[in-house]
């Protein structure tokens, strides 16, 4: 067994402390990274507090890694000592399965989180990338394209993902037009993935204190959801919106800014059910739907299109000993756009 050193969350009403574990051996098919960076999600307050009430502790969070591979197994033929490579939300998957689903992997049973989770053999636990070190399978490592440096890399393995899953499905591209709600971690993900899809895009948010980012990001429009009169005026408008938001939001105002046949995909979680009235749906065959990261293919193909077009999130560096300032600054909407760990900072 390695030592590695992280930070973990030991209890849900406790902050995150200094933690020191165990990471398994290497087997052959596995790949041993030196973390570098990691990516803060909402996803890791929640669990670190346990509000989706599936919480085991100790816990390791972070599923946005960034880091530098050094040692490989025996049967590893992807990746060589000194690759750039990351690691997102899962290390495993269709573990019951006879055969892996490389497309559909994330909502199949067997998946295995990068923390918070049970390795295949049901009982070793994950821990993430709040750490120094990982060890995770030859096929769940990402190559990150050279361009992209390691710090920024790191949010697009969750962020990054997640935006890009639903718009790659749903088709935005030229001639269609997308409204990202929220401009946060994953909305202003969403506005520069769109862009460079080509699709036209507006920024639904609260106020229009970002408006100059949205724009600059990529955005065509941004209206204040916070004005009855942007709903008036945008009525009918979209082919698709992205709901990044995990607010209560009233999401029938917003499917009537859908187009006929167009789709709002959820991707925040809100804390409470939010009623949907079936004319919201009907008279203009409306969809709504949801989405889930991406599997492993298609998020190196994403990691691959934001190499391609020079698509990187906008961050904060923190040291390590600022996770728990992070947090509550996280929940006051208080970063443009993503904070990210140096992980360097363990040994300061």
């Amino acid at each position: 067994m390695a030592i590695a050193r992280g930070y973990a969350a030991t209890d849900a009403s406790k902050p995150l402390e200094p933690f020191t574990f165990d990471r398994r051996e290497p087997n052959e098919d596995d790949v041993v990274i030196s973390i570098k960076y990691c990516g803060v999600c909402h996803s890791d307050i929640h669990q670190a507090r346990n509000e989706w009430g599936n919480s085991a502790f100790p816990m390791v969070p972070g599923h946005e890694i960034a880091g530098i591979v050094t040692a490989v197994g025996a049967k590893v033929s992807k990746f060589k000592v000194g690759d750039h490579v990351g690691i997102g939300c899962f290390v495993d998957s269709c573990v019951h399965c006879q055969t892996r689903d490389v497309d559909h992997e994330q909502y199949l049973p067997g998946l295995v989180q990068t923390y918070n989770s049970v390795e295949a053999d049901g009982k070793t636990p994950t821990y993430g990338g709040y750490s120094d070190s990982i060890v995770v399978k030859e096929g769940y490592v990402l190559s990150i394209p050279d361009n992209l440096p390691l710090d920024k890399a790191a949010p697009l393995l969750c962020a990054g993902i997640t935006l890009y899953s639903p718009l790659s499905h749903w088709k935005a591209g030229p001639g269609k037009k997308v409204a990202i709600i929220g401009m946060g971690g994953l909305g202003h993900m969403g506005v520069k993935l769109a862009a460079a899809m080509g699709a036209e895009v507006t920024v639904l948010s609260q106020s229009l204190s970002k408006k100059e980012d949205g724009l600059k990001f990529g955005a065509k429009d941004y209206y204040a959801t916070s004005d009855a009169a942007t709903f008036e005026k945008l009525a009918g408008s979209f082919d698709l919106i992205i709901n990044t938001v995990s607010a209560e939001i009233d999401w029938n105002a917003y499917l009537n800014l859908l187009k006929v046949d167009g789709t709002m995909v959820l991707l925040g979680v809100p804390e409470n059910p939010v009623p949907v009235h079936a004319f919201s749906l009907i008279p203009a065959r409306r969809s709504l739907a949801g989405s889930m990261i991406g599997s492993i293919k298609e998020t190196q193909d994403m990691l691959d299109f934001c190499g391609k077009h020079n698509i990187t999130p906008d961050i904060e560096i923190i040291d390590i000993k600022e996770i728990n300032t992070a947090y509550e600054r996280v929940l006051k909407s208080d970063v443009r756009y993503r904070f990210v760990i140096d992980m360097a900072t363990l040994d300061g």
